[in-house]
């Protein structure tokens, strides 16, 4: 069996076929029928996108298979677990593949009314390419907030103010939702986050605070093994291309596997500029390169551009420019021009406001709905410096123009035809298999 982290996808080990006969030739010996033109395989998505260490690990490939054929492996990428059928959706929906993910940023004020509780209205989103979102991108509230010391609402082991997690509890307690992926510390491996789908305040308040490598999480919604039904409605934390996965799929109804990710009806982005390899930050560059104990550290923060890592006890052991710890960086997140989450219903992060406070952006009445409810819990100031983030963001994007090959379209349109991409990133194929007559299969 593959080894596998605790509370991960299972990716379990492949049968061993007899040497030199690869699965598709085997397929060839069996039939004389050539391949249908235009399919697009999982060999396909791992030769462009996974080999080429350009996978920024958000589940989406997982998340969009039908036939529930991929998993995540011990080395927290995706892995072919069953037979792959060739239908192309883990390449349409990746972000680095065949999705172009700037498609997916929210329209202007333009959307339609759902109602996911009898109380409330909310709104939901539509992919567009009308209005690209400029600036902050569409935004129903811009606010600076932390939760008061003393309310019910603060965890103790929260970050920034503790916005995210107070907006998941008073979600889950007013019945918006019945659960949300999270995550929380893998018991194995000391300041590694894995997705997690918590039913409970208990759940949420135990997965307050940030973790800095990325972890599958849309692999991780699984309704049933959180006991919920296929009616339940679920908030997702997650990092921008987490919600571009999101909001691509839901976009285009379909018969799906186990993923629940029709399920959701919640998206709060973290700003994000760049996602880490935990093996490569916290074991090679804190644990290896700088000698830190991580069973002694107490907190890790990423904030106002440097790194800090506190030990229990509150003493900073490091704090030096997140720049610095690059290498430690997924690569695939250069190309991202996302750093402000502008498909999600609330962005979060720290940029722009002062330290112990989040700079929160209700983009839709769903995200503006939910603060409202714990409004009463907060306090709340104007973002201290707005020009950080917009001068952060054209720094995201202008890295993220250099980084991709191809043109940066969010009037686009959502998928980006496979040979199409590889007109811009090079022949990424897989080199043709002959069969023992020589034909290819």
């Amino acid at each position: 069996m593959t080894a596998v982290l605790p509370g991960r996808t299972v990716a379990p080990a492949l049968p061993v076929l007899p040497p030199r006969i690869s699965p598709l030739r085997q397929r060839a010996q069996m039939s004389d029928i050539a391949e249908a033109p235009g399919k697009v395989w999982f060999w396909e998505l791992a030769s462009a996108v996974i080999d080429a260490d350009r996978c920024v690990r958000c589940g989406a490939c997982v998340a969009a298979c039908p036939t529930d054929s991929i998993g995540v492996g011990s080395d927290d990428l995706p892995k072919l677990v069953k037979m792959c059928t060739g239908c192309s959706l883990c390449w349409d929906f990746c972000p680095r593949g065949g999705m172009r993910y700037e498609a997916t940023w929210l329209p202007g004020r333009e959307h339609r009314d759902i109602r996911p509780a009898a109380s409330d209205t909310f709104d939901d989103w539509r992919i567009t390419g009308v209005d690209p979102a400029p600036g902050l991108g569409r935004v129903e509230e811009t606010l600076a907030a932390r939760v008061r010391s003393g309310s019910k609402l603060y965890a103790d082991s929260a970050q920034d103010g503790g916005i995210v997690t107070a907006i998941l509890l008073v979600s889950l307690a007013a019945g918006v939702i019945d659960g949300a992926v999270v995550a929380r510390e893998d018991p194995d491996h000391p300041w590694k986050g894995v997705p997690h789908l918590a039913t409970t305040a208990s759940e949420l308040r135990e997965a307050a605070g940030s973790f800095y490598n990325q972890t599958m999480a849309l692999a991780g919604i699984d309704l049933r093994a959180a006991g919920l039904g296929d009616g339940a409605r679920v908030a997702v934390v997650g990092t921008p291309c987490e919600i571009q996965g999101i909001r691509a799929i839901q976009s285009r109804p379909w018969r799906r596997g186990s993923s629940g990710i029709d399920s959701v009806v919640l998206t709060i982005a973290l700003l994000c500029t760049k996602s880490f390899d935990y093996e490569r930050l916290m074991l090679r560059e804190l644990r290896d390169e700088r000698g830190i104990d991580l069973e002694e550290v107490g907190k890790v923060d990423v904030i106002h551009g440097r790194m800090l890592v506190e030990d229990r006890a509150g003493k900073v052991l490091v704090d030096e420019p997140v720049k610095d710890f690059h290498g430690a960086a997924l690569k695939g997140c250069d190309e991202c021009a996302d750093f402000l989450g502008r498909g999600a219903d609330i962005s979060v992060g720290s940029v722009g406001s002062p330290t112990g406070y989040s700079t929160v952006l209700a983009r839709t009445g769903a995200g503006a709905a939910v603060l409202e409810l714990l409004r009463d819990e907060l306090d709340v100031m104007e973002i201290e410096s707005p020009e950080a983030l917009e001068k952060l963001d054209r720094l995201d994007k202008k890295i993220a123009r250099s980084a991709l090959h191809r043109p940066f379209e969010p009037d686009g349109p959502l998928f980006v035809d496979f040979e199409e991409h590889l007109a811009f990133y090079g022949d990424t194929r897989r080199p043709a298999l002959q069969t023992d007559s020589g034909r290819s299969p």
